[in-house]
This record gives structure tokens, C-alpha cells and sequence, in this order.
């Protein structure tokens, strides 16, 4: 029996491959001679970095940059030397845990320091970039991150504007000239799960600006900045396209990386499939194991586990599923390619000592075990 896991992580209890091993326990248990390949996985997001790395012989690297309140942070980001690739998450640097208080604030929350982290992986050699961008604090429309780079943003006066999105309510002018030169040898994919437009009733301010702490005005002001910010980047970019679905992703981050860096946006589970090369594994196995912390509605949406499952039943597998807990609507997951899912909860207890390390993957392994010996019947 072939068996292939790829499960996204259990946040604060197991990462994506200590989950796969945990399974892997389970199925030998059943069958010593089974063949389990434990491979990462992760939707973009939070732990991409990690199952990227160690999932495909990387290794992480940190920096300090300008967070976005303008203060040290240390990013973690991950750097592939076999294919000179960084895998950046974008909330490492500009996230929003980094901010509280005062300091939430979208006028003033800048993407420089993304900018930073992708100038380092540079100079590390690096020329493939897998950057995520969920869990911004920011709606600069990745001004910052380009300022970074080298880009000029310039107001009348010829004097770079301020940081946060408040700077461009100065824009008067963009310069390519002293961006880093090795840029153009780049290729940026950007994970991007949404399609939301820069401006507008379903642009990046309006929709995601009050979550990053924007009043009504705010949200009016910022809008209008943004289209000004668009029209003038048009002016030295004429593909610039702020309608394109994802350039508001991120407080317009989408738009910056599409009309700067020529980055394409896609799905983030797609890359991380593509870039793990999942179905080169997939392709013969008898059993794929996937699975989250939690399982939902929300899960059959597209979410990690069902591009897996849609992989595996392309080529004929049994697609089973683990979780911490799963929801009433989870059923939904049954529709969209998962054969069977199962919490590993074994008894009554604490959310606290369910997400013990020892306790999930102790659970897991033991789930996985009857789940193995039913399968193995």
C-alpha cells in the first residue's frame, strides 16, 4: 500500500510535516511494509514558509526590517538554493499581529519593510520569489515595499513621499530609474486568494481598510489616493491595471507587485502544489491523507485540503481527511473530492490540552491507526 500525506499544519500544535509523520505512525502500526510519503503543505498563508523549507530542502534565514509602525522587526523567510528561491510571507514584515493600539493605522502603516526582506534575499542570490500576502497591516498599495526596491515616489517638490498610504495623498510623480538593477532578472509569484479591485466599492480600502482600523473618512480618503496613485503609475507603466482581480489584495500590494514587478498572482494552494510538485507523488498512490485544524464549509471553498483531494481523485485515490475538530457544514468537503474526514479528538477535554504538541500528535497518530485498519481490511 502507497500512502501520501500532505496535510496544512495544526496552527500551535503541529507543523504540516509533523502532522504527515504523525499519520505516518499511525499506518505502520497497521502495516509495517506500507509505503508513506510525508510531503508539506501549506495555502499560502501562515506556514508556508515553514513547509516550503523543510519540505523541499531550504533553509530559513532572518533579517531585521522596518515593521509597519516604523519599528525593528526580525522576519523570518525561507530561501531554496537549489532553485535560487525565497519564500516570503509578507506578514512577517507588514503583518498585522505586528501592530496594536495606535499604531493600527492604515495611513501610517507602511510595506517598506517587505521591501527590505526581498532586497536581502537578493543579495542571498535569489531570483524566484513565492511571496504570500494575507494578514497585511497595510494600504500603502505596496508603495513601501517599493521605495525599498528603489522605486522613486516624489511629490511635487521632487522629495520621496512619506511613508503609509497618507504619502500618496502627495504623489506627483514615479521614477523607475534607481530601483535595484537585479529586478529585472525576477520572477515574483504572488499567492493570492482574493479578487478584490484597488479602488472602489470592493477595493482594498473600503472592504479591508476597517479590519486595519480605518474610519468612514479614512476609508473615502485612502480610496481617492489610490486611484490618483494608479493613474500616475499608468503614466510609466501602460498595462497598469487597478481593475485586475487581486490588486487589492493586501492594501493594493496585488497592484504593486502585477504593474512593478511583473508578479503573477495565483492561488496560493495552486503554487504551493505546483512548487512541491504533489502530483508526481500522488499520481500512483492508493491512500492520500489531508487534512487542517479545522474542517469546514470553508474548507470545500478551495482551501488546502480540497486542492489536494482534487489532485488525488484526478488519478484515482482514496482521499481521507484529518482534523482537530470539523463543523456540521463540513459535509461540504464530501462533494469537492474527500472520500472520509475524522476529528482526532479521543476524549473530553480543554482546547488547551488538545493543542499540546504531544497530545495532537498522539491523537492523530492513534485516529490514523483505526482509520488504517478499516482501510486495510
Amino acid at each position: 500500500m502507497k500512502v501520501v500525506t500532505a496535510i496544512d499544519s495544526f496552527k500551535g500544535s503541529m507543523t504540516s510535516l509533523e502532522a504527515g509523520q504523525a499519520v505516518a505512525e499511525g499506518v505502520h502500526r497497521v502495516d509495517p511494509s506500507a509505503e508513506v510519503i510525508v510531503r508539506p503543505l501549506a495555502d499560502g498563508g501562515e506556514g508556508t514558509v515553514e513547509a516550503l523549507v523543510q519540505g523541499m530542502g531550504g533553509v530559513f534565514r532572518k533579517v531585521k526590517v522596518t515593521g509597519p509602525a516604523e519599528k525593528p522587526v526580525e522576519c523570518v523567510y525561507g530561501e531554496i538554493p537549489e532553485t535560487k528561491t525565497a519564500v516570503i510571507e509578507m506578514a512577517g514584515a507588514s503583518g498585522i499581529t505586528l501592530v496594536s493600539g495606535k499604531e493600527k493605522n492604515p495611513l501610517y502603516t507602511t510595506t517598506y519593510g517587505l521591501g527590505e526582506v526581498i532586497l536581502d534575499a537578493v543579495r542571498n542570490g535569489c531570483r524566484r520569489f513565492i511571496v504570500g500576502i494575507g494578514g497585511s497591516a497595510t494600504n500603502d498599495g505596496g508603495v513601501g515595499m517599493l521605495q525599498a526596491l528603489g522605486f522613486e515616489f516624489l511629490d511635487k517638490d521632487g522629495r520621496e513621499i512619506a511613508h503609509g498610504c497618507k504619502g500618496l495623498k502627495d504623489l506627483a510623480d514615479i521614477r523607475t530609474e534607481q530601483a535595484a538593477p537585479e529586478l529585472k532578472d525576477c520572477q515574483f509569484l504572488i499567492a493570492c486568494d482574493v479578487t478584490n479591485p484597488l479602488c472602489g466599492d470592493n477595493g482594498c480600502s473600503a472592504v479591508y481598510g476597517p479590519q486595519k482600523g480605518a474610519t468612514p473618512s479614512m476609508v473615502r480618503d485612502m480610496d481617492g489616493w489610490l486611484k490618483s496613485y494608479s493613474e500616475t503609475a499608468k503614466k510609466v507603466f501602460p498595462d497598469a491595471d487597478p481593475e485586475y482581480p487581486g490588486s487589492g489584495a493586501a492594501g493594493g500590494l496585488g497592484f504593486a507587485f502585477g504593474t512593478f514587478l511583473k508578479g503573477e498572482l495565483k492561488s496560493g494552494i495552486k503554487i504551493v502544489l505546483d512548487e512541491t510538485h504533489l502530483e508526481d507523488y500522488v499520481k500512483d498512490a492508493d491512500v492520500v491523507v489531508t487534512g487542517e485544524g479545522r474542517l469546514d464549509f470553508q474548507t470545500a471553498m478551495g482551501k488546502a485540503p480540497v486542492g489536494v483531494a482534487k489532485l488525488a481523485k484526478k488519478h484515482g485515490a482514496k482521499v481521507v481527511a484529518f482534523a482537530g475538530s470539523v463543523t456540521d457544514d463540513a459535509t461540504e468537503c464530501n462533494k469537492n473530492g474527500i472520500d472520509a474526514f475524522f476529528p482526532i479528538l479521543r476524549r473530553i477535554c480543554t482546547l488547551d490540552d488538545a493543542m499540546k504538541p504531544e497530545n495532537a500528535k498522539k491523537n492523530l497518530a492513534d485516529t490514523s491507526e483505526q482509520v488504517f485498519r478499516l482501510l486495510s481490511m
